[in-house]
């Protein structure tokens, strides 16, 4: 495991029902918010590099994600330490436009445990975007949250969302599991 690196999505107030003032809530954040801190808790445990990614949007019209707002910061729950690195993205992607690679390069990174939020947008994206790098990834599907969708008039649960996604991604890019499975990867 000790090329592997913890990659926190995205984990920032505005997601959160339970932060007052939350502009985007999702369902699920502080589920998937506890199951993080487990997994972010044995890779500090282990020294294993921990990156945290957060997105802000650059205008402040937009819905959520301020730019400076307390909204976007990192959640409290899952506050990074001193030293550890964390990237500040304006795009759904969190290598474009970042230097997350030359981190992971820099780490000798060539496994990534990813997790956050949203399942079906920055989760997606950075998976994708990793494997198409040489990246092994690993998602915990129960650590990643999303929300209600809505297309052509019907309403689509965020559960089913999520779920869709997941089977995705583990058809054909990597292994998706619970963080107990993979806590039993980082001993």
């Amino acid at each position: 495991m000790s090329n592997t690196a913890l990659l926190l999505i995205d984990f920032q107030n505005d997601y959160y029902p339970s932060y007052a003032g939350a502009k985007w809530p999702l369902s699920g954040t502080e589920a998937a918010a506890s199951n993080a801190t487990r997994l972010l808790t044995a890779f500090r445990k282990q020294g294993l590099p921990v990156i945290h990614v957060r997105h802000e949007f650059p205008s402040s019209d937009a819905p959520f994600f301020l730019p400076e707002s307390e909204g976007a910061k990192i959640h409290n729950s899952v506050a990074p330490l001193e030293g550890e690195p964390v990237i500040l993205k304006h795009q759904i992607n969190s290598f474009r436009g970042t230097g997350l690679q030359n981190i992971l390069d820099e780490l000798n990174v060539g496994k990534l445990v990813i997790l956050g939020a949203m399942s079906h947008m920055c989760i997606d994206a950075v998976t994708r975007a990793a494997v198409d790098l040489g990246y092994e990834c690993n998602v915990a599907h129960d650590a990643c949250a999303t929300l209600d969708l809505e297309f052509n008039g019907i309403t689509v649960p965020a559960s089913h969302v999520h779920h869709a996604l997941m089977a995705a991604l583990s058809f054909g890019y990597c292994n998706v599991d619970s963080t107990d499975k993979l806590l039993d990867l980082v001993g």
